[in-house]
C-alpha cells in the first residue's frame, strides 16, 4: 500500500541527510543519509502509519497522487 501515496524527499543542510515525507498523511516522514535510504524507510513509516490509524480507527485517506502533483504544480 505504501507506494500508492505521493512522497516528498528533499535535502536538509540542518539535518545532513534525506527526509522523505507524505502528505497525505500528517505526520508521515523518515529520515536517510541517502535519498534512497530516506524512501526506504519511508515507506516503512507509511505501512506503520496506515497500521496504527486503522487500529485506532481513524480515518485513512485515499490516496491523491496526480490530484496532489496537480495542486503543488499550480500553486
Amino acid at each position: 500500500m505504501a507506494s500508492r501515496y505521493a512522497i516528498e524527499i528533499f535535502y536538509s543542510e540542518e539535518d545532513e541527510g534525506y527526509i522523505a515525507t507524505v502528505p497525505e498523511l500528517p505526520g508521515c516522514s523518515a529520515f536517510g543519509e541517502t535519498e534512497e535510504e530516506a524512501l526506504k524507510e519511508v515507506k516503512v513509516a507509511i505501512d506503520l502509519w496506515l497500521e496504527t490509524a486503522e487500529k485506532e480507527g481513524r480515518e485513512i485517506p485515499l490516496p491523491l497522487r496526480k490530484e496532489l502533483l496537480k495542486t503543488l504544480i499550480e500553486s
